[in-house]
């Protein structure tokens, strides 16, 4: 019997799919396998611009989809001392390959299985130029990266595994009246935990954000990934503190700026008007606050910064002069919905904007200047102090869409989608992020360079570089815009390109990479990342084994038993071992249940959760914990646990210590033994919210480890032996 017309159109929109590189099959959080539906894949399939409405649009999508493979890409990755595979077939052709360094190798690319072209390992790492045939007809960039990306040598001290301390910039104090945390503060920091043996500090992303619009203040929902942001800059380090004290004198903010400072919150815009104005008067006023040393940095880093700096310039400019013409943040805040005249940063008319606004331009130039100054200076004194890695930043998985990079990047996004996460556990339907991310396929077709333009604009002012939610390096779930999250689907994404370059990138910048690989991890994508020495990252709340400790507790609430805790030293080695992230309790905050508490006012339990139920297995949890810190000696055997609000800090960091990981860490705010976490996914601020990415730390960077019990703290993460009993 003949296939019936929706089973021919149900095979040609899986065909599609596929092509598309859509996974259509794949394993939840919690090990269920889960199917696309057909609605699910022609919602995502029409947003990627392919018809798929029938068989007979299937087909056609499919046909320019495998057009567009057939075409050779501009650039392709191999390994180093391995065989390289060329992305075509054909018969022997010469080749020659010309190096960096400007030397060379000819010789001939032959058939291998398949037909597919090879040439003999090259054993020179970099961006080398290959040429095919006869006259060197065809020419690609052949990227050939090292086999495991950069970690220091160690210290011949005698010392154990290096480890740091992880910061949020904005929220540290350094005693100085500037609403916020700055890079100033970091130096402090650094200087303070290198003064106990730390060799790292990992800090939140830096990115730029919208100047004219400060209530968009969230790291991990930037304007642009390739700028920072400016509020982070201390111009008294660059400039002096005479030219800073000038300004707040003039322009009379030093009340305002103390009153932002005595908060245990940051207001952003408040604190946003009050440091841009300083920049700005400090740019009008240059010809006596720049000396000739810093007006010859300030030209080398504008002419460095290029195409890229300019535009990212004048977008800022722009939005502040649409925003000032009257025009509400729903179309000023989004390039999407300017005039038509000002959506592409190449258009006659920006060129015009450009031209007419030259000073506010260099204006917000100069600001970024004294970004990147402060903190290449930081990074600098992290190294000068001690460390051996010193800043490790922080790599957003995306844009805000209606920001900078995307206005600027245009043929690099990916259009009509926000990243996100499927339905599991702890989100029942799904995350949507509202973030921008690039598509794979003009990866491939810009040969890569936006990745590479990004990746080393994060590398050039530090010793290591998180990626946030490096899954998306195998696969991105992708929602369509209007659609709920759990509408979404997965596509692929060129996972081992995308570490080659990465490995390659990270021994250029002789920098540390840290994937962030929590969440629904794809097959065998955690083995990849080890292969390449990128370092995972284990959390201690999560690192549990098969074992099951019962509980003696004849609470109705208090479960029986819990999974036992995997001591530290059984983690796997290549990996960032941490008791936290910015996401999750800190130390005092997961003992305490506090976490549990905000989910509970804010309406962020699951189906059929109480917070009673969850506060007895928390409960559990802390004599899991317990138990296990008295298996190792670092508590009381036999004893019952402090109760919650006492947690056991140091004990914990102590344990910690122990683990055989690569680099292990504790945020500043286990080591003050603070309650509160910085963010609470799920929640978007606003009154009697969760105040994300707002808390300032009471405690002075510049002093930080002085008196208990910060020192006491610092002591245990380092592996100081416990006090005799």
């Amino acid at each position: 019997m003949a296939d019936q017309p929706a089973d021919r159109d149900i095979a040609a929109l899986h065909a599609l799919a596929d092509q598309a590189g859509l996974i259509r099959h794949w394993h939840d959080a919690g090990g269920r396998p889960r199917e696309l539906g057909v609605d699910a894949l022609r919602t995502v399939l029409r947003q990627l611009q392919l018809p798929c409405d029938d068989a007979g649009q299937c087909d056609a999508s499919r046909r320019q989809l495998i057009g567009e493979d057939h075409t050779l890409p501009p650039l392709f990755t191999a390994d180093a001392d391995a065989t390289v595979w060329l992305p075509l077939r054909g018969e022997a052709t010469p080749f020659r390959l010309e190096f960096e360094d400007g030397s060379g190798m000819a010789g001939t690319a032959t058939p291998g299985h398949d037909n597919w072209l090879t040439l003999p390992p090259v054993g020179a790492w970099g961006y080398h130029r290959l040429l095919l045939g006869d006259h060197g007809d065809v020419a690609f960039t052949l990227a050939v990266a090292p086999p495991r990306c950069f970690f220091p040598a160690p210290k011949h001290d005698g010392r154990k595994k290096p480890w740091g301390l992880a910061a949020q910039v904005y929220a540290l104090r350094r005693g100085a009246d500037t609403g916020m945390g700055d890079f100033s503060a970091l130096t402090a920091l650094c200087r303070s935990a290198a003064y106990f043996g730390a060799d790292a500090v990992a800090i939140n992303p830096l990115h730029a954000g919208f100047p004219g619009l400060p209530e968009r203040y969230s790291p991990y929902s930037p304007s642009s990934r390739l700028f920072l942001n400016p509020l982070y800059a201390d111009p008294a380090a660059i400039l002096g503190s005479g030219a800073w004290q000038a300004a707040v004198s003039a322009l009379g903010l030093a009340d305002l700026l103390a009153t932002l400072e005595a908060l245990p919150e940051i207001d952003w815009p408040g604190v946003s008007r009050a440091r841009f104005a300083i920049l700005r008067w400090l740019w009008e006023h240059r010809d006596t606050c720049l000396g000739a040393s810093h007006a010859a940095r300030f030209d080398a880093f504008r002419l460095r910064g290029g195409e890229g700096l300019h535009a990212h310039a004048t977008y800022d400019v722009l939005q502040a002069h649409l925003l000032a013409a009257g025009n509400g943040h729903e179309i000023a805040g989004d390039w999407r919905r300017w005039p038509a005249a000002y959506r592409h940063p190449d258009s006659p008319a920006v060129r015009e904007f450009a031209a007419a606004h030259a000073d506010d331009i260099a204006c917000q130039v100069f600001a970024q200047w004294l970004a990147d100054e402060g903190l290449a200076a930081t990074q600098h004194a992290a190294v000068g102090a001690g460390m051996s890695i010193g800043l490790i930043a922080d790599l957003a998985v995306g844009t805000d869409p209606a920001g900078s990079h995307a206005w600027m990047r245009q043929d690099a996004m990916l259009t009509g989608f926000s990243a996100g996460a499927p339905p599991d556990q702890l989100n029942p339907v799904g995350q949507g992020w509202g973030i921008s991310v690039f598509s794979p396929r003009a990866l491939r077709r810009l040969a890569y360079a936006p990745f590479l333009e990004m990746l080393r604009a994060n590398l050039s002012r530090a010793g290591g570089l998180r990626i946030d939610h490096v899954l998306g390096f195998a696969r991105m779930w992708l929602v369509p815009d209007g659609s709920p999250p759990q509408a979404g689907a997965y596509l692929r994404y060129p996972l081992d390109d995308l570490l080659r370059l990465v490995a390659l990138e990270s021994h250029r910048a002789r920098a540390v990479i840290v994937g962030e690989n929590l969440g629904t991890v794809p097959h065998d994508l955690n083995a990849a990342l080890e292969r390449r020495g990128m370092l995972g990252i284990d959390v201690m709340w999560f690192q549990r084994s098969h074992e099951h400790i019962p509980v003696d507790d004849e609470a109705d609430d208090v479960p029986a038993g819990v999974p036992a805790f995997l001591p530290p030293r059984d983690w796997p080695p290549v990996a960032l071992g941490v008791t936290t992230t910015h996401d999750l309790p800190t130390i005092a905050g997961w003992w305490a249940g506090n976490d549990i508490g905000w989910r509970a006012r804010l309406g962020q339990l699951g189906p059929g959760e109480t917070e009673g139920a969850s506060r007895g297995v928390r409960a559990a949890e802390r004599h899991a914990m317990w138990q296990a810190l008295g298996r190792d000696g670092l508590a009381p055997a036999g004893t019952p646990p402090p109760p919650p609000g006492a947690p056991p800090v140091a004990a914990i960091l102590r344990w910690l210590a122990t683990a055989g990981t690569a680099l292990r860490m504790a945020p500043v705010e286990d080591i003050i033994g603070e309650a509160e976490q910085p963010n609470l996914p799920g929640t978007i601020g606003g009154p009697g919210s969760h105040p994300n990415w707002q808390r300032r730390l009471d405690a002075d960077m510049r002093t930080l480890g002085a008196t208990p019990p910060a020192s006491v703290h610092l002591g245990a993460l380092r592996g100081d032996p416990p006090p005799e009993q």
